[in-house]
């Protein structure tokens, strides 16, 4: 089935892509002929209702003229890109199971501070340049970049100067949610061009993670990383739901995103001093304690569960539910996700490609890094 899906996917975009003059014909044509697919996927099994429910976001993407796309970028460029990076987390996870759950977070606190541009990873031991990795929210907490760093090294030697630090946190991103994954994850899948319409570019979203391929010919326009970055505040554990959907809606996040991207606390720990009981008599500050105690190691709906039965580990999460603004907003798609696993995965894939959107350095603007924690004129 998974091979069913890609193979509709990739017809819809390869053939936008190679009649981008004329993209409206050719796009009308391929969803045609995708339906067929569909309806016999669908028919097939209840598996193939998911396929197909995924399938109509790339039908619409492709609809609305993002038919510059290529899925064969890095098979010539750093064909090897993905099984390098999932080599290096699995081998961390060995040592280190926290390490999924760490790397999603760099990801979506690298995004939600001024876009997806790899600034989270600078160090602040330099002259002039100030990161967000040492603010309140992520001092002591945001964890993985070592790790990060074994990446970039393992793809600078198998493809220098290629793949971007920003990517490097997507693709990171992606492969931690398939090592945590259950059966249903299998099934998830959505294009979108998080770049720039006018180059050869795709954002796949694979097993409800996401997979940056980029492509292009004299400046692949890549996501770059930042050469420079002042100092922002994240997102922090603790802030009321109005607070967070101002943040979300700056980034053309609505509600159901915001509900969505919290359901990454699915998985992974979170230090008690930020968690609605606090520590308990005798806890240090920085005791970590699971974000979900019912499937603290899999990558499931059980989240929303927890708070439905008031059972949130964060404060900012229960208010999705608690809060009075939350009836007309966020509880009802709370409500969805705890009684529909395949509902919660189809929006977090399709949420994560928005998130991937926010803000992009390409073309001209910033660098490939050398290493993810220096720009390359300061300390490479």
């Amino acid at each position: 089935m998974v091979q069913r899906c890609n193979h509709i996917i990739s017809i819809i975009y390869s053939t936008a892509y190679r009649t981008a003059a004329s993209p409206v014909p050719t796009v009308t044509r391929a969803i045609k002929h995708a339906h067929r697919r569909m309806a016999a996927a669908a028919a097939a099994s209840s598996r193939g209702l998911l396929c197909a429910g995924v399938l109509l976001l790339a039908l619409a993407v492709a609809a609305h003229g993002y038919h510059q796309l290529s899925s064969t970028f890095y098979d010539g460029s750093c064909p090897d890109a993905h099984d390098v990076v999932r080599r290096v987390i699995k081998d961390a996870r060995v040592s280190d199971p926290r390490i999924p759950a760490s790397l999603i977070r760099l990801h979506f606190h690298d995004c939600f501070v001024n876009g997806c541009d790899g600034s989270l990873l600078l160090d602040e031991d330099l002259p002039a340049i100030q990161t967000e990795k040492d603010v309140p929210a992520n001092n002591k907490s945001a964890r993985g970049f070592d790790v990060v760093d074994d990446i970039k090294a393992a793809l600078e030697e198998s493809c220098p100067g290629i793949v971007s630090c920003a990517d490097i946190l997507a693709l990171a991103a992606e492969i931690s949610v398939e090592l945590v994954r259950t059966t249903y994850l299998d099934f998830v899948q959505a294009y979108l061009d998080p770049f720039q319409t006018s180059a050869t570019n795709e954002f796949m979203v694979l097993r409800a993670g996401w997979r940056s391929t980029m492509g292009g010919s004299a400046r692949p326009p890549r996501r770059h990383d930042d050469e420079h970055r002042e100092r922002q505040e994240p997102t922090e554990p603790v802030r009321p739901l109005n607070v967070l959907q101002e943040k979300f809606r700056n980034f053309n996040l609505d509600d159901t995103d915001l509900v969505a991207l919290q359901g990454a606390h699915t998985f992974g720990k979170v230090q008690c001093q930020f968690t609605q009981a606090n520590c308990a008599a005798g806890q240090a500050d920085d005791t970590l304690e699971n974000l979900d105690d019912v499937t603290p190691k899999v990558f499931d709906n059980k989240y929303y569960g927890n708070l439905l039965h008031g059972r949130a580990k964060l404060p900012s999460d229960q208010v999705m539910l608690s809060d009075p603004a939350a009836a007309a907003t966020t509880a009802p798609v709370v409500h969805r996700f705890a009684g529909n696993q395949k509902d919660f995965f189809r929006n977090f894939a399709a949420s994560m490609v928005k998130m991937g959107n926010i803000g992009p350095l390409t073309g001209n603007d910033g660098e490939i890094r050398k290493i993810c924690r220096r720009i390359n004129s300061k300390g490479y």
